[in-house]
């Protein structure tokens, strides 16, 4: 099945080229970065020796910050490579990896491209973030001898039957990893029964994240716009859930006549949907662009249609229904701990198969309320903007329950800290232990 892969991967070199200059177009690739995505890198690697962190996209990117920035002082003059394969979690990088970290994008698991990627930077130790696995890259590291790492793993059930299907490539893939770090006892017992070795459970590092950050001058303008209006957010929302807040919005407001709506998208470029959404319900709506336009007195629906300001709308809105909960595209559930560490209180879909443990763990808690349909949901947010106390109480119970969780990054430095005993006279890719 593997050999399959490479065989096919290996064909497709001008088919992903197409891809990717046809995502370009859509906005979903940036052009200047084009060449990184099939392996040539735009940075050179130093003489020092080199972790390479790779987290899929934002969420992921968010969770490896903070031990990006633990490595730095653990193992300093270490180089650090960041990579993630999304636009959005590009931005994100730029604006918040530590100074000597440096960022790239994935290249695609071609596997000349990969080769390629291996080739320049030599990483010495590679920490994996979560679960998008990719076979060449995976089987090119291991053949070259060079430790990997997977952190923060998570396999949902529907995941774990869909690779048991490929039981002995999904071993072959998964021995690629000297460790396998995972969010809670039920994925380290699926990747075991996959056949993984060394396998632990960590607990969440999204638990130990720094909090979203945010503009105090942009919070006090935005708050000075809103005043006292009675205020929710829809946080991280996908196809399907603008449509959904707007309805809640209208029945909400025979309640609270000068309620405000704040929807900010997962993916800003989808505001022309957005917009549309908001038309077909005759609601008054304003787009907060790249001018920081705030809400006027008769605006419905906010849309921050911008990047990197879900910190700011958690820490303006006492309420949050988190994004890809109640989705078209599969659900999954966004992270809830960033609403929580800035005193959100956290509302959520039935669709949250991806995190379901971490859901249900801050729900026993008292931090978060898991409602079945759009009726609960409107029930719920009313019931909470109708009663300040309990609100405040849940807002507490959020927060306290992301405090206690915050050890979880020093667990899994105390776990990779076998891996991080480097030479500085040394280069290359081997491991030095």
């Amino acid at each position: 099945m593997l050999q399959l892969y490479k065989s096919v991967s290996g064909a497709s070199g001008p088919l992903l080229r197409a891809l990717l200059h046809a995502r370009s177009r859509r906005g979903k690739e940036l052009p200047a970065h084009l060449g990184e995505r099939l392996g040539r890198a735009s940075l050179a690697r130093g003489n020092s020796p080199l972790i390479w962190v790779h987290a899929a996209s934002i969420g992921e990117a968010q969770s490896a910050l903070i031990l990006v920035e633990r490595l730095q002082r653990l193992v300093p003059g270490t180089q650090i490579l960041m990579t993630t394969g999304t636009v959005s979690s590009a931005s994100m990088m730029r604006k918040n990896l530590p100074a000597g970290a440096v960022h790239q994008f994935y290249p695609v698991d071609h596997p000349a491209w990969a080769k390629q990627f291996l080739d320049h930077w030599k990483p010495d130790l590679v920490l994996w973030m979560e679960s998008e696995l990719w076979p060449n890259m995976l089987t090119d590291i291991k053949t070259r001898g060079i430790p990997a790492i997977l952190v923060n793993a998570r396999l949902s059930e529907k995941s774990f039957r869909r690779w048991s299907w490929f039981g002995g490539a999904a071993k072959e893939i998964l021995s690629a990893f000297s460790l396998i770090l995972a969010q809670g006892e039920k994925e380290a017992a699926r990747f075991r029964a996959l056949g993984a070795k060394n396998v632990t459970a960590t607990g969440n590092i999204k638990y130990s994240a720094k909090p979203l950050s945010f503009s105090e001058s942009d919070l006090k303008a935005a708050g000075g716009a809103i005043g006292q209006r009675p205020l929710w957010l829809y946080a991280s929302s996908h196809k399907g859930e603008e449509s959904l807040a707007c309805r809640v919005h209208q029945k909400l407001k025979l309640k609270f006549p000068d309620l405000l709506t704040v929807i900010v998208p997962r993916h800003p470029e989808r505001r022309q949907d957005i917009i549309t959404t908001c038309e077909q319900a005759t609601l008054k709506f304003i787009l907060r662009g790249e001018i920081r336009i705030s809400p006027s007195y008769d605006t419905d629906i906010y849309i921050a249609d911008t990047f990197g300001e879900l910190g700011l709308f958690y820490r303006l809105a006492p309420l949050a229904c988190i994004g890809r909960s109640f989705s078209d595209d599969g659900g999954g559930g966004h992270n809830p701990i960033e609403a929580a560490q800035l005193n959100c209180a956290v509302l959520y879909g039935p669709n949250v198969q991806f995190q379901k443990e971490l859901f249900e763990e801050m729900s026993n808690a008292g931090g978060a309320i898991g409602v079945n349909n759009e009726s609960e949901l409107e029930e719920s947010i009313s019931a909470f903007l109708s009663d300040p106390q309990r609100l405040a109480a849940m807002q507490q119970s959020g927060l306290e329950f992301t405090r206690m969780k915050a050890r979880v990054v020093d667990i899994v430095i105390e776990s990779i800290s076998p891996w991080l005993d480097f030479s500085t006279e040394k280069t290359g890719t081997q491991p030095w232990h």
